[in-house]
C-alpha cells in the first residue's frame, strides 16, 4: 500500500537529535532558540514561538490576539476542525464563511459581511499549501479593526507575490506533524509581525510566566522570582524535537522541489481524464504542495476512493467541513449552509503526496486513478 503521507527522516536528522540527547538540555534550551531563529529567517516574521502542535499554535495565536468570551472569530469550514475549536476553547463564537471554488480558501468577498462589532480575528487557511488572498483580506481586517490569522499548517515555505508565508498576516500558525511539509515529530509554531503579539504568544505558551523585573509587581522578591499575570499553558516544544525541526528546515527547499515535481507529474498524468477535476494554482503564488486534492465528479467519490484503496493507493479525504461536526451542529449550524465547501468535500480525494514517493509509485497512482474513474 502506498501511504497517503509519510515523513522523510534521514541520517542528518537522526544525528541532530542524538547530539541533543547527549547534551545538557532536553527541554527549553539553546536548540529551541536556534529553531525559532531559523523559522524567523525563513518566514520573515518578527517573532516565532515554537510549540507542541499545530493545534497548540492556533490556541496560542488566538490567546495572543486577546480572544475571549463574547468575541467572535470568522473562519472557513474547509479545514481541520482545530482552526475553529481552538478559538471556542477561549470562549469565542465561530462564524463560518464559504470558500473560493478554485483554491478552497476563505472567500474574501464573503468575509466583510460576516464581521460584527464582536469580531476579534479573521482566520484563513492555506488549503493544500496555496496561500490565502492576503491583498484582498488585509484591507478588510484593517478597515474593521480585526486581526488576520493565517493557518499555515499546509504552507510553510510557500510564497505569495514573492513574500514568504509568515510575513503576510498579523499572526501565522504552522504545524510540524509527520505528514506536513517538515516535521519535529509533533510540533508547531506561531509567527507574528508584531513584537507585542509575539511576547503575548511566548508567555501564553510558557504557563504565563513573566520574568522581566520591569513588569513584575514584586521585583524585589529575589533572583529566583517569576510571576504569572495571565493564565497560560505549558505548550513548550523541547530541545530534542526542535533539533529534528531545525535539521528538517535545512531540507525544506529540497522538500518543496520534490513536492512540486510530484504535483506536476499528477497534473500531466491526469490531464484530460473525464470525470475528474484537477487542482489549480494562481499565478501569483508559489506553493509548497502539502496535498494533491483530486475532485471526482458525478457523485462517484466513494466508489473511486474504495477502488483506489483496493488497488494499493492509500488515499485520504481532507476535510469534512468543520460545521458538520456535532459540536457545531449542536450550536445550530446545518448542512447546506456553505455549498462551495460542501460540494468540494463530496468530491475530494487526496492522492499520496510526500517527498519519498518514487516516480514508479506516482505512475502506479496515476494508472490506478484512470482504472478507478473509468470503472
Amino acid at each position: 500500500m502506498i501511504p497517503y503521507g509519510r515523513q522523510s527522516v534521514d541520517e542528518s536528522d537522526i544525528e541532530a537529535v542524538v547530539e541533543v540527547l547527549r547534551g545538557d538540555w532536553l527541554t527549553t534550551g539553546p536548540t529551541v532558540t536556534a529553531f525559532e531563529k531559523a523559522l524567523e529567517d525563513l518566514s520573515g516574521a518578527t517573532r516565532c514561538v515554537s510549540c507542541t502542535s499545530g493545534t497548540a499554535a492556533l490556541h496560542i495565536g488566538y490567546a495572543a490576539a486577546g480572544v475571549g468570551a463574547g468575541d467572535e472569530v470568522v473562519t472557513t469550514p474547509m479545514t481541520f476542525v482545530a482552526t475553529a475549536t481552538s478559538a471556542m476553547a477561549l470562549g469565542a463564537k465561530v462564524r463560518f464563511v464559504d470558500v473560493e471554488d478554485d483554491t478552497l480558501n476563505i472567500d474574501p468577498a464573503l468575509v466583510e459581511d460576516a464581521i460584527t462589532e464582536r469580531t476579534k480575528v479573521v482566520a484563513g487557511v492555506d488549503y493544500a499549501g496555496h496561500p490565502i488572498e492576503i491583498d484582498e483580506l488585509r484591507p478588510i481586517t484593517e478597515r474593521t479593526g480585526t486581526l488576520l490569522l493565517e493557518d499555515a499548517a499546509h504552507s510553510i515555505g510557500s510564497t505569495y507575490k514573492g513574500r514568504p508565508v509568515g510575513s503576510l498576516s498579523d499572526i501565522t500558525t504552522f504545524s510540524f506533524f509527520p505528514t506536513k511539509n517538515l516535521t519535529s515529530a509533533e510540533g508547531g509554531a506561531v509567527a507574528t509581525l508584531d513584537r507585542e503579539l509575539g511576547q503575548r504568544a511566548h508567555e501564553f505558551h510558557f504557563i504565563g510566566l513573566v520574568r522581566d523585573p520591569e513588569r513584575m509587581r514584586h521585583p524585589d522578591e529575589g533572583p529566583w522570582h517569576q510571576e504569572v499575570h495571565e493564565v497560560g499553558l505549558n505548550y513548550r516544544l523541547p530541545d530534542v524535537l526542535c533539533a529534528l525541526g531545525l535539521s528538517q528546515l535545512r531540507r525544506l527547499t529540497a522538500f518543496k522541489t520534490r513536492r512540486a515535481e510530484i504535483f506536476a507529474r499528477y497534473q500531466e498524468g491526469l490531464a484530460g481524464l473525464e470525470g475528474v477535476r484537477l487542482p489549480t494554482q494562481r499565478e501569483h503564488v508559489d506553493p509548497i504542495w502539502h496535498l494533491y486534492p483530486l475532485r471526482v465528479l458525478e457523485g462517484r467519490r466513494r466508489e473511486v476512493f474504495d477502488a483506489l484503496r483496493n488497488d494499493g493507493v492509500g488515499v485520504q479525504v481532507n476535510y469534512m467541513p468543520a460545521h458538520w461536526h456535532p459540536v457545531f451542529e449542536d450550536l445550530g449550524y446545518r448542512r447546506g449552509q456553505f455549498p462551495v465547501a460542501e460540494k468540494f468535500y463530496g468530491e475530494e480525494i487526496s492522492l499520496p503526496m510526500f517527498v519519498g514517493l518514487r516516480d514508479s509509485d506516482i505512475d502506479h497512482v496515476i494508472d490506478a486513478v484512470h482504472r478507478a474513474v473509468r470503472g
